[in-house]
């Protein structure tokens, strides 16, 4: 029987092989700046609301956007992502795929243009790993531009990442 740690993220019915995703908002003392930026774990996200934040952001030239079936299946699949909001507006997320345990995978950390530069997208990477297990691992793929980005925040550079298209196939 699997016992929740307390880190874990209770989930509701509903999301990937009947396993549904926590609505939370971060603790209040820490998910307020001066912006008046609301962090949430696991809140309802649109895929309009989605797609238009990638549009904003720049990762919108590296996603489907315009492949909607594709847009909601990578918003309702996902099943860790931290959000930010600025008076009911979708500002910034951080959509991850995770076990809690051993691994979780960033797909998509993006930034609304006129919200970049000020913390936000580090503030979405801690809560996400703060909500994972003690020797989970935070694994992500850099855009090109940002490569240079998460070095100094406290990421590894790994060479041994492997990308196969959906167009290829394994060879034997």
């Amino acid at each position: 029987m699997f016992i929740e740690p307390p880190w874990y993220v209770t989930r509701m019915p509903g999301g990937v092989g009947g396993r549904g995703r926590e609505a939370s908002s971060y603790p209040d003392s820490l998910h307020k700046d001066d912006m008046n930026i609301e962090y949430k774990v696991n809140a309802p996200v649109t895929a309009d609301q989605f797609i238009e934040l990638l549009r904003e952001s720049t990762l919108g030239e590296r996603r489907p956007i315009n492949d909607r079936e594709c847009m909601e299946g990578m918003v309702k699949n996902s099943n860790l992502m931290v959000t930010g909001w600025n008076d009911g507006k979708l500002i910034g997320i951080a959509r991850s795929m995770t076990d809690f345990h051993y691994a979780c995978y960033l797909s998509d950390l993006a930034v609304h243009r006129e919200y970049q530069k000020r913390g936000i997208g580090k503030r979405l990477q801690i809560i996400t790993q703060e909500k994972l297990g003690p020797k989970c691992k935070l694994i992500l793929v850099a855009a090109p531009a940002a490569n240079s980005y998460y070095g100094h925040i406290g990421f590894q550079n790994n060479p041994r990442c492997w990308v196969l298209d959906r167009e290829k196939n394994i060879s034997s």
